[in-house]
């Protein structure tokens, strides 16, 4: 994998995946300080697009880094216009998924003029400071009622918002993130614990990550095409939440995957690939 330095020294990789025309598109994985290799080739998206995948410090084949502070949000910026400056692009397409649509955002924030087109996939919500609360997700767990994992999941689900759970409960939603429960699913979520940095993914979202008021006052006068897609089954970034998120972009298209959860790519690839296309252009 080829790599450049950060700004602190951290040796930092990507992944450069197909061929596709125009300018690459920039794609920074969630978890958040997950392994890029959860994303695969998105769904296809390499046959149109070429992706720079990157792998976040600490995580995947990126180096640690000396402070462990710098997992947090706001400082994470840094990283990204490094990749920018290394790939010697003056504007940037920037694809995000999930956690790290709040890092897009903030870099949205202070860097809108190197932000060509944002795509925000199943994104999360924080750095806007928009909460997701169990009614939310009960909301959207309700749509899976006719699934035969569905009773264990829910009660999983309860325990976990009743701030009871147990290590096993976590294993037990995971249904819920997914359109289709079959063996792509599972072996795709079995493979999460060993991609994800937990200790990493504790500073990401720490106190002064976010600025909120800052980040809605810049993205209210931003002036870049956006596309936030949510996954209608998506418990993690239920939709009626992710509508908010788009709404605070004056020039947002806000699209819902049929049938899609955390992961859309996995669950529908020629739609996901065929909406982001056609929003690229």
């Amino acid at each position: 994998m080829p790599t450049l330095t950060a700004p602190d020294g951290t040796e930092l990789a990507y992944r450069v995946l197909g061929d596709g025309a125009g300018a690459p598109l920039v794609c920074l994985p969630g978890g958040p300080m997950r392994d890029s290799a959860y994303l695969g080739d998105l769904g296809g998206l390499p046959a149109h697009r070429r992706l720079i995948v990157a792998d976040q410090r600490g995580a995947g084949l990126s180096a640690t880094p000396e402070d462990p502070g710098s997992y947090r949000c706001d400082r994470l910026l840094g990283d990204v216009e490094a990749l920018r400056e290394h790939l010697g692009l003056d504007r940037m397409d920037l694809l995000a998924h999930s956690a790290a649509a709040n890092l897009a955002v903030r870099y949205a924030e202070q860097y809108p003029h190197r932000v060509g087109r944002l795509v925000l996939v199943t994104p999360g919500t924080g750095a806007v400071g928009l909460e997701i609360d169990g009614d939310d997700r009960r909301e959207v767990a309700g749509l899976r009622r006719g699934e035969p994992w569905f009773p264990a999941a829910s009660a999983a689900f309860d325990a976990i918002d009743a701030g009871e759970a147990a290590d096993a409960d976590w294993v037990t939603i995971a249904p819920f993130l997914y359109g289709r429960w079959d063996g792509t699913a599972q072996s795709h979520r079995a493979a999460e614990e060993a991609q994800w940095n937990a200790a990493a993914a504790e500073v990401f979202g720490s106190e002064g990550a976010f600025d909120p008021g800052a980040t809605r006052a810049a993205l209210a006068v931003l002036d870049t095409p956006v596309l936030v897609l949510a996954g209608e089954f998506d418990l993690a970034s239920p939709p009626q939440v992710v509508a908010r998120l788009a709404a605070l972009f004056p020039r947002a298209e806000f699209v819902v995957q049929p049938g899609a959860g955390h992961y859309p790519w996995l669950d529908d690839a020629d739609g996901f690939v065929s909406t982001v296309v056609g929003f690229l252009g």
